[in-house]
């Protein structure tokens, strides 16, 4: 896993922007802390920091692979492809021939050989550059469901682009500008595929190649969710979910450093965790390592609700006992999840405000823990949106909603289309962004996307639709989360529920499949069922945690009375400063603001660090 940028520039010479390209390329340390490398040539800047996981020593970049002197492509890569075996057999059938045994160096013989074909036989998670410099063409390549990043921003004479928008906002040329659009996008609980708040600075969408020539950009989508009958029975459907996860978890557990999972000891993770456990013992290659967080005082302060029933900490403990694997508990204390320098480093990490505070920073913090002792993690991401394990899944007015499920059952958005995290912004902004008409703009464009069997019956044509939605515009929130946090921490964490196959086939099973019986994520706790504890295997959805310490909110009001102490703060211009004192009132519970004051306090680092122009 890495950090990639570079400059395509047609009418320059940019053999003598070796310091952009540095500057540029420095950014992404973090994603790659074991080495860094450039390539330049008269129109082609690339630009790459290693995170070496597969073939240490050998697969150094940016590769460049030539032909009797002559330079074909260079190749500036990050991620995983976890075919590369089966595809270097099939390339060295044809006469390619390999100097590493990494699945970089595949990736730029598959293109040689495919051209941009290559990106429909690749089984990863990736987004890559190749420069062709026989056609002077640059191929920006994301993989299917977008769980490797890449940005671009396009020139008059070509495209600056990388794996996180910061590597673009150091190019000379580019100024981080930020309209109503750009708010409404960062404000409106759903992504836009594609979009960045950002002016002008735009993502690779999941599952497509953008090539830039002389002429312009053009795009093409190479992979898209197709509507297909389902035949299977019951039986076969829950035996074929099993031997997918199976051969995933299996092909995910590649890599010459420590590996280990993420185990919170609900469905997902654990089912995870005890694939990987048996197939570690099956090649004598010892237990699984797996990690979880838990905060000081969690057990004494914890009450139970509809959100977060149970806590993670017995589950987790009894899932790694279970399956014997080497069980590390990261415990983190309301100080550190309050320390503004974490903050400040979640939002760099970001590039942009989360506002969901301590679930960012102590999933910051846990990836800390984890690396320090391995390099690579299996996680359970992506499971819920894929099988229907959300509460609104199973909610008849988040169902029915004219409007993104999740965006109904969490935030009970009201006619302002805002949520309890902008319940502090300035009224007359709330206004003149119009959210809910954002949202449902953005949400009928999703629909008008959706592939439907003829004849399907009401509900299933809804679930279907449901199913796509968070598909397309939920996980990519996720796992962008989960990308910026591990990468921050150089940590590469892979995600055996998205892998493409797996993702196809649950997408056009029948929703009466999936909850089966009546509960969510039926066909997969049956498809795991043997290999877990009962208590795990039958305990309710409880999302990722949060501190319970009743001195986190108190803390975070604090901090915001600072800011607004400060009176120069950038984003006291986004606040309403009658609500801001609501907030700050002795009479108000902390814990009714917690989310407004997070993401007051990320607009204020967020504006004043990356030295933000509103152009509202």
């Amino acid at each position: 896993m890495c950090g990639i940028t570079g400059w395509v520039a047609y009418d320059r010479d940019l053999t003598a922007e070796r310091a952009v390209l540095d500057a540029m390329t420095a950014t992404q340390i973090c994603r790659g802390p074991d080495a860094g490398g450039v390539h330049l040539e008269q129109h082609a800047a690339l630009g790459h920091r290693r995170l070496a996981v597969i073939d240490v020593k050998g697969g150094v970049q940016p590769m460049t692979v030539e032909h009797d002197g002559r330079l074909l492509a260079a190749l500036t890569y990050s991620g995983e492809v976890y075919n590369h075996r089966e595809l270097r057999a099939e390339l060295e059938a044809v006469g390619h021939r390999f100097r590493t045994r990494s699945d970089t160096e595949v990736v730029l013989h598959a293109y040689l050989e495919w051209g941009e074909q290559l990106a429909e036989r690749l089984n990863g998670m990736f987004a890559f550059a190749i420069w062709d410099a026989r056609s002077e063409e640059l191929l920006l390549v994301r993989d299917r469901m977008g769980v490797k990043p890449l940005h671009y921003h396009p020139t008059p004479d070509g495209v600056i682009f990388g794996s996180e928008v910061k590597a673009i906002l150091a190019h000379p040329a580019v100024r981080p500008v930020v309209d109503l659009d750009g708010l409404r996008e960062l404000f409106s609980y759903s992504r836009t595929p594609g979009v960045t708040p950002y002016r002008g600075i735009a993502e690779v969408r999941p599952g497509h190649v953008v090539r830039v020539r002389r002429e312009g950009l053009s795009m093409r989508r190479y992979w898209a969710l197709e509507a297909r009958e389902h035949t299977d029975t019951l039986e076969a459907t829950v035996a074929t979910v099993r031997a997918l996860l199976e051969d995933i978890v299996h092909r995910q557990l590649d890599a010459d450093v420590p590996l280990c999972s993420l185990l919170s000891g609900g469905l997902d993770s654990s089912a995870v965790t005890a694939l990987a456990a048996r197939v570690l013992r099956d090649a004598g290659a010892g237990p699984v390592r797996s990690f979880a967080v838990d905060f000081t005082g969690q057990s004494e302060n914890f009450h139970a609700d509809a959100v977060r029933p149970t806590q993670d900490g017995p589950y987790a403990r009894l899932l790694a006992e279970h399956v014997g694997a080497d069980h590390t508990v990261i415990e983190l204390d309301s100080a550190e999840l309050g320390d503004l320098a974490q903050r400040a480093t979640v939002l760099r990490a970001r590039d942009l405000p989360g506002g969901i505070g301590d679930m960012d920073i102590s999933l910051l913090l846990l990836f800390r823990g984890v690396r320090r002792q391995s390099t690579v993690a299996l996680s359970g991401e992506s499971a819920d949106e894929l099988f229907g394990g959300y509460r609104w899944f199973h909610d008849p007015r988040a169902i029915a909603a004219d409007d993104f499920p999740w965006a109904v059952s969490l935030t009970g958005i009201g006619g302002e289309g805002a949520g309890p995290r902008e319940q502090i912004l300035d009224a007359g902004l709330l206004g003149r962004l119009d959210l809910a008409g954002y949202r449902r703009a953005r949400y009928h464009e999703a629909l008008a996307e959706v592939p439907h069997l003829p004849d399907a019956d009401p509900l299933e044509r809804r679930m279907r639709e449901i199913s796509y939605l968070h598909l397309t515009r939920f996980v990519c929130i996720l796992l962008d989360r989960k990308d910026r946090m591990s990468m921050a921490n150089g940590l590469e964490v892979r995600v055996p529920f998205c892998d493409h196959r797996l993702v196809q086939y649950v997408f056009n099973t029948p929703w009466a499949m999936k909850h089966f019986d009546g509960r969510e994520k039926s066909l997969l706790r049956a498809a795991v069922r043997d290999m877990l504890p009962d208590a795990v295997a039958d305990r309710v959805k409880s999302p990722y945690p949060v501190t319970a310490d009743p001195h986190y909110p108190a803390l975070l009001q604090a901090e915001l009375a600072q800011l607004a102490a400060q009176r120069t703060s950038p984003a006291l211009d986004l606040l309403d400063r009658r609500r801001l004192a609501d907030a700050l009132s002795p009479d108000t519970d902390p814990q009714s603001v917690r989310l407004a004051v997070d993401l007051a306090l990320d607009l204020d680092t967020w504006l004043t660090e990356y030295q933000v122009t509103l152009d509202l």
